[in-house]
């Protein structure tokens, strides 16, 4: 019987939850605090974690990230508000398996669990002596779709012009803006189609193990090296390694990265032999690596080794006209996943789609379809089965108001990116001032608040003399 732990702080919800679950078959323990969950964890073993996102003494971002570092086979799903989708997107950059929404509906919740369970049951956990293959399990080569508006066109022009080269690129983009999608369109269009593709969520890795993922390590290196081990970088040996979220590795494995891009050979960790590689290195991030670089959290040199030609990841406002194009392909692919035939979407649901400015992009759009179709019983989706986030008036302003934003931003002359960097330095400062003095300085809870971990406000603190 698989086990779940279940943390979430309303007993009520708590309970009919528990006793939904443990009627279709599962065995359910329950905890209401970070701390709590922690504790358990460290005594008993579990297939799942269920949390609800806002807890008394924390948020289940800090419990997926912690579980992730101790427990990286074990999977998480997040319970979120709809208020909370852009957290419940980075969620899933650190590795939870999927988000679901209050009010939880159980066919939703069901459906979600047993996918995530048959998906951990056929993942390799971290520290495996096997190196994974990451390149079928999460993009399919079939799923790219062009589209037809003038920046996808242009887009696709680029990714066609740089394919059939081995330039190292970089691509930049929001969050869900489908940047491992470009990236397998220019592996799929390269002279390395017929090797490896290999994706590595760096926002993932857990920072003492992300060495030997990347580069391997050799028997007793550290404790628990009980084996060989086959890095990603040997692994993809004539294909591509896309790396995701760079700018999430560490000073010291972004050292080791420009050393095996300048010499291409690796090393082991433990190891004294050099092994020559043959990839073509792919890395995207939602980060401004330029403002990272100055403050010294990620290599220049690294930088302008990784950004021998950049792409740029549309945002899913900025093409409306796709937006067909993307809700059909993401309609077939639910149908598939949950052996449903809905044909379509009705044109009240169109217009909604239209109306709404997507802040989570292609993630978030495949996710309310996927959802939509799981509470669809007829041929076509209907407005009841979308969150009503999605029209009601206040959000739509919310919308609104973020389009035009970027809207006018497009449209004025865009200040040197030193001006960029001054102001983003005076505003941080301001805001951790304003956290901390609001906290009283109680430095754990302004990193919550902050969304950052403790030795990164540290860090910025005394950066800017805020001790």
């Amino acid at each position: 019987m698989k086990q779940i732990l279940l943390v979430e702080d309303d007993l009520t919800y708590s309970r009919i939850v528990k006793t939904f679950l443990e009627k279709n078959g599962y065995a359910v323990e329950t905890c209401v605090k970070v701390k709590d969950a922690q504790q358990t964890l460290a005594t008993n073993s579990y297939d799942l974690i269920i949390a609800d996102f806002r807890l008394p003494d924390g948020t289940g971002m800090e419990l997926l990230q912690w579980s992730k570092s101790k427990f990286p086979a074990t999977q998480v799903i997040l319970i979120t508000h709809y208020s909370d989708i852009r957290i419940a997107i980075k969620a899933m950059k650190l590795g939870a398996f999927e988000y679901i929404t209050k009010p939880i509906n159980p066919d939703e919740l069901l459906a979600t669990v047993k996918e995530s369970l048959s998906a951990k049951s056929t993942e390799p956990s971290i520290p495996s002596s096997k190196p994974q293959k990451t390149s079928e399990s999460k993009v399919a080569k079939s799923s790219y779709v062009v589209g037809s508006s003038a920046e996808a066109e242009k887009l696709e022009k680029h990714i066609q012009l740089v394919a059939p080269t081995d330039l190292s690129v970089l691509v930049l983009g929001e969050t869900g803006t489908g940047k491992e999608f470009v990236s397998r369109r220019i592996h799929d269009l390269s002279t390395r189609k017929d090797g490896p593709f290999i994706a590595i969520d760096c926002g993932a890795l857990p920072r003492e193990l992300a060495g030997s993922e990347l580069f391997g390590h050799v028997k007793g290196a550290f404790t628990g090296a009980l084996d060989h081990k086959t890095g990603h970088f040997e692994s993809a040996k004539g294909g591509t390694i896309f790396l995701d979220e760079i700018g999430n590795l560490s000073y010291e494995v972004q050292i080791q990265l420009l050393r095996a891009i300048q010499e291409r050979t690796i090393r082991k960790i433990g190891g004294n032999k050099e092994i020559q590689i043959d990839v073509r290195i792919i890395a995207a991030t939602n980060d401004n690596l330029i403002i990272q670089s100055g403050d010294g959290h990620f290599r220049e040199d690294l930088y302008h080794r990784l950004n021998e030609f950049t792409l740029q990841a549309i945002p899913l406002r900025r093409r409306k006209e796709d937006l067909e194009d993307f809700a059909q392909q993401f309609l077939e692919e639910s149908n598939d996943r949950l052996g449903k035939n809905v044909g379509g979407f009705t044109p009240e649901v169109w217009e909604i789609f239209l109306a709404y400015d997507w802040p989570g992009n292609l993630r978030e759009l495949r996710n309310i379809i996927k959802r939509a179709v799981l509470l669809t019983a007829g041929g076509l989706v209907e407005k009841d089965a979308l969150p009503s986030d999605l029209y009601e008036p206040s959000s739509q302003m919310a919308s609104a108001s973020f389009g035009n934003t970027s809207n006018s931003v497009m449209n004025e002359e865009l200040p040197s990116p030193k001006d960029y960097k001054s102001k983003w330095v005076e505003q941080e400062k301001e805001l951790i001032q304003k956290v901390l003095n609001d906290t009283k300085f109680n430095k754990s809870k302004t990193a919550r608040i902050l969304n950052m971990d403790r030795k990164t406000l540290y860090s910025k603190m005394e950066k800017y003399g805020l001790d």
